[in-house]
């Protein structure tokens, strides 16, 4: 499956694609919803469901180490959703929990961010606030592992005291 951009197919656009649902999803809900409602109601586009959001479970995989035999670890609800907007782009999203309105608001997002004339304002109200506050709490998070960080080390002595 490839996926269509408005315009190209450019394989950076769909890097760049990769990153934006990172984002969307990793993002909390609350911080998602917020910058969402401060988006201006003149630049959402209209939306129609072409999969309603609807619950399901997904299993997660792991890894013994970093390069072990895979396992599953179990199973966890998501939500999925996908919409089309007013220029006939299709967005998806696919969020962890069981949160409607936010799959809702990830697919329409995704679809705007396919749109070239709606993707600068987009990113920079809702995509660009969501990245600084991941990285945020990713170094708070890193500086409260950091802190609690024992370093052992072996300390060897030689019998005559050298």
């Amino acid at each position: 499956m490839t996926l269509k951009f408005v315009g190209s197919d450019d394989s950076a656009q769909v890097a760049d694609r990769q990153k934006w649902m990172a984002t969307l999803a990793k993002a909390p809900a609350d911080a998602l919803k917020s910058a969402w409602a401060e988006f201006p109601e003149s630049e959402k586009p209209e939306t129609s469901f072409l999969r309603a959001p609807e619950f399901g479970m997904t299993m997660v995989r792991g890894r013994a180490g970093s390069g072990g035999a895979r396992f599953n670890m179990g199973e966890m609800t998501i939500t999925r959703c996908t919409v089309r907007v007013s220029e006939g782009v299709t967005g998806t999203a696919y969020v962890q929990g069981r949160d409607k309105e936010r799959a809702v608001i990830a697919a329409t997002v995704d679809a705007m961010m396919q749109v070239p004339a709606m993707r600068s304002s987009t990113a920079a109200s809702i995509i660009d606030p969501l990245d600084a506050l991941i990285a945020d709490e990713r170094s708070t998070e890193a500086r409260k592992t950091a802190a609690t960080k024992v370093d052992f080390f072996t300390m060897v002595r030689s019998r005559d005291g050298k």
